[in-house]
């Protein structure tokens, strides 16, 4: 197995949710002060009523009461409103910082680390248990402790007007909560099991999308909508049973209220006619009473949605727990002079003083320096699953200008190679050297910083024209430098015809041919100051005019570059200037064109194929 994966993972970084919130003031401590004047103003409502009741029955003037409750009871609605106001903004400034925050972090995972968590995963975390989250802001931070302060205040209240009723109605809500405690377990369960099936729906579904065209080849529309189906089934049928214990709560609360009521009325008799409780008082703890269903409904529901909103935290900061690339792959620090060595020459416009804490790289040297290969692989080894190896004891050099064709039969370990040269992959053994300096030396912004690189699918980000070309650039490039750059590789025409030119958005597929999207991803590292270029099969999807002005790209960029060309077509590696000849992961010989057609008998037969890559019995 990789060293990546025998790692253990860290204790989950919690979020904090709530502590986030405190932390903006701003809204939160208005939205807090907000809440208890509604508050104080439900709870006195009743009490003014005890007193306009008192005034009808003593014939006094209720003009100065009725007035005060009606302001209490506007200033209560308007108090509430703005609170709630407060707090969703404090929730959504919480949610957007979480979104961020996973966006950025899911980024920054190591493509094996992505690709195990899934796209439809990281997406669900994104966007369905970003926004269950909001129940964490709404209910933790206002909503339940004032629902909470709400209920211990009116029955002090009620005990304080009558006790012997307050004890009747204990009695009837007691039950009625215990009834409630055992619907609010279940509906947490369910919920949570709707959420890991939307994540499992979301996964299938955008893996679906990634392959629509081969779907569709396969006439698998309905195969694949079936497999969908049975997430989406699972996931409905989580949130039906939800439903249907969400669908008691309410009514249950209800009944221990009318219970209450029945209770209250029966015994309020006695009460009244002892003269232990007046008319006005028992009007008062009425009015409680009927009050006192609202928060207790809050409180029951609001534990329940707590819940489930620590359970989207929980699977949130098990995203965040996944390692990201900077902190699997930290630099080494060199311990001897030969674990250095001079590297070649390159770009001067990156910074080799190295970061706060690691130990300056040094300076990149001359052009003529001897030994100063741009890429070294010595007797590197991995393996993708810890079996069988991709790359075995591979060993080769590229040289630091011109090009450098890699082939081999499909499987030999071609794009491997370049992956872990990127350090997309890390070996499990051996070395590999970029610019003549260990790999694992260089923190992974100098090293991508010094490699421009073209996969076999030719990104593009969904973006405008000018995003994509100027993607991963901390300079500004004029319109000049960017149509130049198209030019080159003959989409200068074509994006002049777009609806908005360079500002046009490209990437959703629909609006670029594929040999269009692949020559964009070329000018995008044509415009690179990169000394080394890793093209990966930049000629699949070229024709004959294109793939001259490829040849025309890569020859302006091996003058003063190494380029390293995955290849597949006799032309590209006629001309390259080094070729090394791979077959299951390992090195089986390096050379010119003419060197190794006399002496290798696998380049011997690749060549007389005229297709590189194609081999009978070849693996895939």
């Amino acid at each position: 197995m990789s060293a990546e994966q025998t790692r253990p993972k860290p204790p989950r970084p919690p979020l904090r949710v709530l502590r986030q919130v405190a932390r903006d003031r701003r809204n939160t401590v208005p939205a807090v002060f907000l809440a208890l004047a509604a508050t104080a103003a439900t709870l006195t409502v009743p009490l003014v009523v005890r007193r306009i009741v008192s005034g009808f029955s003593l014939h006094q003037a209720v003009t100065g009461s009725v007035m005060l409750m009606t302001a209490l009871a506007l200033t209560g609605a308007v108090a509430s409103a703005l609170s709630s106001f407060c707090l969703a903004r404090a929730g959504e400034s919480a949610v957007l910082t979480v979104r961020q925050r996973v966006v950025a972090h899911a980024l920054r995972l190591p493509l094996s680390g992505a690709r195990r968590v899934g796209a439809g995963e990281l997406v669900a975390r994104v966007t369905s248990d970003s926004t269950q989250l909001r129940s964490v802001v709404d209910i933790g931070v206002t909503q339940l402790p004032m629902a909470a302060l709400t209920v211990t205040a009116t029955l002090v209240i009620m005990g304080l007007l009558d006790w012997v009723l307050l004890l009747i109605v204990l009695s009837t809500f007691s039950v009625a909560g215990l009834a409630i405690t055992v619907f609010i377990k279940g509906i947490r369960n369910s919920t949570a099991a709707q959420q890991e099936a939307l994540g499992e729906l979301a996964q299938r579904f955008t893996s679906a999308l990634g392959a629509l065209a081969t779907v569709k080849a396969c006439r698998a529309e309905a195969q694949v909508t079936g497999l969908i189906d049975a997430d989406a089934v699972a996931s409905a049928r989580s949130a039906v049973t939800a439903a249907r214990r969400q669908a008691f709560v309410t009514p249950i609360m209800g009944l221990g209220q009318q219970l209450a009521l029945i209770g209250v009325v029966l015994g309020s008799g006695a009460r009244l006619a002892s003269g232990s409780l007046s008319i006005a008082e028992f009007a008062a703890f009425l009015l409680y009473l009927l009050q006192l269903v609202a928060p207790l409904s809050l409180v029951a529901s609001g534990i329940a949605r707590l819940q489930l909103g620590f359970a989207a935290q929980s699977r949130i900061e098990g995203v965040l727990a996944e390692k990201t690339e900077d902190a699997l792959h930290r630099p080494h620090t060199p311990r001897t002079p030969d674990d250095t060595p001079a590297a070649g020459s390159g770009s001067g416009s990156f910074d080799h003083a190295g970061s706060p804490g690691r130990p300056a790289l040094p300076a990149l040297a001359g052009p003529g320096e001897p030994g100063a290969a741009a890429i070294e692989f010595d007797r590197v080894t991995f393996s993708h699953d810890g079996d069988r190896r991709a790359v075995d004891g591979l060993s080769f050099t590229v040289p630091r200008r011109g090009v450098t064709a890699l082939v081999g039969p499909s499987g030999a370990g071609k794009t491997t190679a370049l992956n872990l040269v990127e350090r997309f992959l890390i070996p499990d053994s051996g070395t590999v050297r970029l610019l003549g300096r260990d790999t694992t030396y260089w923190s992974l912004d100098e090293l991508r910083g010094r490699v421009a690189y073209l996969d076999q699918a030719f990104t593009l980000l969904e973006g405008t024209v000018r995003e994509n070309l100027l993607l991963g650039r901390t300079a500004p490039a004029g319109d000049d430098v960017l149509r130049d750059a198209l030019a080159a590789v003959g989409l200068g025409e074509t994006i002049a015809l777009l609806p908005r030119g360079l500002d046009t958005v490209v990437g959703r597929g629909d609006d670029l041919s594929g040999g269009q999207r692949q020559r964009l991803a070329l000018a995008r590292v044509l415009l690179t100051d990169a000394p080394v270029v890793l093209l990966d099969e930049p000629t699949s999807q070229l024709d004959s005019i294109n793939e001259n002005r490829l040849r025309e790209v890569v020859d302006r960029l091996s003058r003063d570059r190494a380029v390293v060309v995955v290849a597949h077509r006799i032309s590209t590696v006629r001309r390259a200037r080094h070729i090394v000849v791979l077959d299951d992961g390992r090195c089986l010989d390096a050379g010119t064109h003419d060197q190794l057609l006399d002496r290798c008998a696998m380049f011997a037969e690749l060549v007389r194929g005229q297709r590189l890559g194609l081999r009978v019995g070849a693996g895939v």
